[in-house]
């Protein structure tokens, strides 16, 4: 249902979007950002259960973070386009036992993420250097690789977790909602937060159990979506001053 509101608002948005004539050219800015990642069960569930055969696994999305490049490039002087390139870092605490023997473990996996935000962004000016903005879009993403660890608790009891993705590349639906100080000379500050929705799960958890040569197989899916707090700077746009180049006789 979360979904379907999401991509209703994202051409609702974008119809909008479509009807703002261009009134004013204004300057491109290229900035950073890093920010936290949290699992919440706001837009998806942090947690997968599996149990079966006496086996019991789970896995818990920790408090991640991410950071990268993003462009800003302005259309009007409300409106603007974002796009970058983002880093991701994900990770998961894994809980693993089989009761009935006294078998526990637990371990740690960490999943890397690329992706590439496309946003239409909207300014609401709140003073001459405030400014609130939100904006709507799609993330491509790229998972260069599965992940797995290997666990052997004692005796003759191994466990192997491997999260397998689906497709090198997906798509999510990216929202944001902020707040900028601009100057002219030391850049635009920005905080803000945001929300990520795939479309399809971050991977699937495959889970073995082996005791004696008996294994036991658990199959799940493992959400990605999440919410952050961003932290962004703009560089300023520094116009040439003095004299210019002028060309030589060569020339």
């Amino acid at each position: 249902m979360q979904r379907l509101l999401l991509i209703l608002f994202l051409f609702i948005s974008l119809g909008a979007f479509s009807q703002v004539k261009k009134k004013e050219r204004v300057p491109s800015y290229f900035g950073i950002q890093i920010r936290p990642v949290f699992p919440t069960r706001f837009i998806g569930d942090p947690r997968l259960e599996l149990a079966g055969d006496g086996f019991e696994t789970s896995i818990q999305q920790e408090i991640g973070f991410s950071f990268g490049g993003t462009v800003r490039a302005g259309i009007t002087k409300l409106i603007a386009f974002e796009t970058g390139i983002n880093f991701t870092q994900r990770h998961f605490s894994v809980d693993m036992a089989v009761p009935d023997s006294n078998s526990y473990a637990s371990d740690g996996l960490t999943f890397i993420e690329y992706d590439i935000p496309i946003n239409g962004l909207i300014y609401i000016q709140l003073s001459e250097q405030w400014f609130m903005n939100a904006s709507l879009g799609a993330a491509l993403t790229m998972k260069p690789t599965d992940v797995g660890i290997f666990n052997q608790p004692g005796g003759p009891h191994y466990y192997k977790h491997t999260g397998l993705t689906r497709s090198k590349f997906g798509l999510d639906i990216n929202a944001n909602l902020g707040f900028e100080f601009r100057t002219e000379k030391s850049g635009f500050f920005y905080l803000g937060g945001s929300a990520r929705v795939p479309f399809a799960p971050l991977f699937d958890l495959v889970a073995d159990y082996t005791y004696q040569g008996i294994n036991t197989r658990l199959v799940g899916e493992v959400d990605g979506s999440f919410l952050s707090i961003d932290f962004k700077y703009f560089f300023p746009n520094i116009s040439n001053k003095g004299t210019q180049f002028q060309n030589g006789p060569i020339e």
